[in-house]
């Protein structure tokens, strides 16, 4: 049996806290999974990964998941499934709220990790981002924005 990994330790992405709990590189490509921690209404852009499927679980918090035109609020132990090519994003409803991202394969893990920022000891804010640079970044692992972020 395989060791499992060591999660990584947290970077800041888009203003939330993300970390890899199971690399790609453990699995041969097949699957990752990231945990990502976000304060209220924080919600990404509208976007599509042409390459791989995204399966969301809630760990702590509420969350609405928007997956094409379908809405779900879900709260902890529920879970929705993003399918590729299909246009989605969330919206944080509680103060914060806890998720683990499964990808299947596992390609955009990468691009998490290349624009992130580590966490460091002493940050009382999310680190600055350029929400321009990471999108350009986006094409290379075929994800595309397709809106603005979901709101209340």
């Amino acid at each position: 049996m395989t060791q499992p990994p060591r999660a990584a330790e947290p970077f800041w992405f888009l203003g939330g806290q993300a970390r890899v709990l199971v690399p790609s590189r453990a699995t041969g490509g097949s699957v990752s999974v990231m945990e990502f921690t976000d304060a209220a209404d924080h919600a990404p852009p509208l976007h599509i990964h042409d390459d791989e499927d995204e399966v969301w679980i809630v760990l702590e918090g509420k969350v609405t998941f928007f997956v094409g035109d379908q809405k779900f609020d879900l709260k902890p132990g529920e879970a929705a499934h993003g399918p590729r090519g299909v246009a989605h994003s969330y919206l944080v409803r509680s103060r914060t709220a806890r998720m683990a991202a499964v990808f299947s394969p596992a390609c955009v893990e990468d691009w998490f990790v290349a624009n992130g920022t580590p966490v460091s000891r002493t940050d009382e804010a999310p680190a600055a981002f350029d929400i321009g640079a990471i999108l350009a970044s986006a094409e290379a692992f075929h994800v595309r924005v397709a809106g603005p972020p979901p709101s209340a």
